[in-house]
This record gives C-alpha cells, sequence and structure tokens, in this order.
C-alpha cells in the first residue's frame, strides 16, 4: 500500500510547529482516514474534531493544503500524488489545540438574529396558506450544516478579527432564511445594518467558492440583504416619507 506524508500543526494558543506524520493510504480514503490513523497509530494526543464522517455535521473542517476544506470529503486521492499534504486549524477562531478550534463566537452571533415570527394563522384550521414559489426561495439556506468555512475564509473574520461587530455569512445565510420566509413578520434590518455589519461585507464571493454543500451564499443571501437595508434607511424617496410623515415633520 502507498504511503502519504501529512504535515501536521501541533500545538495550542500559546505556541506550536508542524510535526510530519506517514501513513499508509488505500483506494477511498479521505484525509480524516489518514488523520485517524496517525492519531491511533502515532500521536494519540492529537486533537481533532469529528463526527459523522459524511460531509454532513460540520465539525471537521480544518484547512488542507491551504484552503478550508471538510476532511471527511477530502479524499487522498484527489491530492497531488507525491506531495506533503499540509493541514491545519482553521484561521479565523481562536486555536485551542492541533486542528481545533473555539468556534463559539459562531453561537453568540447566531443567538443574536432575531428569531422567526410568524403572521396570525390565516386559515379556520389554525394553519397557513402559502405559495410554494415563496417556499423554494429560502429552502436552499435550509442546507446549511454549519462547518463555518464560510466564516473561515472571510476576510473581515480571518483578517480583521471583527468577530464582536459582524456575524459573518453563515449567519447571514440564517438571517435571509427567516428574512425570506413567506410567514415570518420580524425586521432584522436594523440589526444587519448596525451590530451585525452586513455593510463589511464586499461580496468578494470566497465564502460561496468553499461552501460544502454549495449555497450560494452571496448571490441569494448576502446581496438580497444588502438590498434589503439599502432601501430601508438610504432610499431618498422613503427618507422623505420619514421626515414629512404626520409627527415626524419640523417645526
Amino acid at each position: 500500500m502507498p504511503e502519504m506524508t501529512f504535515r501536521i500543526w501541533r500545538g495550542d494558543s500559546s505556541g506550536g510547529a508542524f510535526a510530519e506524520y506517514r501513513t499508509e493510504v488505500t483506494e477511498g480514503m479521505v484525509v480524516l482516514d489518514a488523520v485517524h490513523a496517525i492519531q491511533a497509530e502515532q500521536a494519540p494526543d492529537l486533537a481533532v474534531r469529528w463526527n459523522c464522517k459524511a460531509g454532513k455535521c460540520g465539525s471537521c473542517s480544518a484547512e488542507v493544503n491551504g484552503r478550508p476544506k471538510l476532511m471527511c470529503m477530502s479524499r487522498c486521492g484527489d491530492l497531488p500524488p507525491g506531495e506533503t499534504v499540509t493541514i491545519e486549524p482553521m484561521k479565523a477562531f481562536p486555536l485551542l489545540r492541533d486542528l481545533t478550534t473555539d468556534v463559539s463566537s459562531n453561537f453568540r452571533a447566531k443567538m443574536a438574529v432575531k428569531p422567526f415570527k410568524p403572521r396570525p394563522p390565516d386559515a379556520p384550521d389554525g394553519t397557513w396558506r402559502m405559495d410554494q414559489a415563496d417556499i423554494d426561495r429560502p429552502q436552499e439556506f435550509r442546507k446549511c450544516i454549519e462547518c463555518f468555512l464560510c466564516q473561515d475564509v472571510c476576510h473581515v473574520l480571518r483578517n480583521h478579527e471583527k468577530h464582536d461587530s459582524f456575524i459573518g455569512p453563515r449567519h447571514f445565510v440564517y438571517a435571509a432564511a427567516l428574512e425570506m420566509h413567506p410567514l415570518d413578520t420580524e425586521n432584522r434590518l436594523a440589526d444587519l445594518k448596525g451590530e451585525q455589519g452586513i455593510g463589511y461585507c464586499n461580496i468578494t464571493k470566497c465564502c460561496t467558492k468553499v461552501c460544502p454543500e454549495h449555497i450560494t451564499i452571496t448571490d441569494n443571501a448576502i446581496i438580497p440583504l444588502k438590498e434589503r437595508v439599502v432601501d430601508e434607511f438610504y432610499d431618498p424617496v422613503k427618507k422623505l416619507f420619514r421626515i414629512f410623515r404626520p409627527g415626524n415633520a419640523r417645526r
């Protein structure tokens, strides 16, 4: 069986270095399989997150040869033959140990998004009536597995570390799923403009490129939210209406 060399980051928040390991690989193995083999045979103290190993839990996010990926969906056979494979933790989040990072900021950001607030039922039996087209539009966003690869590659978080003032692409997807729901009545635009920092996003589309579920994050979620914020706060006609509507006229 052929062997591959893996260069894995070892360390914690106080420092660390790369360590090289060689392990046998067989046809069909993914990077996570190789990491598990190294963990079982050479480095039992290697810290790595994983759960389903089927690309649906989002736990095994890392950077493989400099690209944010799910290790369980990165086949060893697709990597450059004969070359050392570099595996690092996600760089947009504080390092805990080895390949594990502290992603708790994501859960705080999600809690900051106002929850679903449906309108009253419109049928005698206490249910709602909706058009299928209105359901289809936000359905794409339900595919998110919260791997946070989009958060990892976003320069606002990765390079500028604005975790406290920018909720990031994953949570814009979450907000879009709520804003576009045909039953929702909540208004999240002021929050998106203010403390959630949607204005920081400059539409590089890097988040869309790394999404393992192929969600069109930028075009279908972030841009429509930006348009709604602009319409609400920067439309000159609406601004005049707010100024001169009854009760708001200047004296």
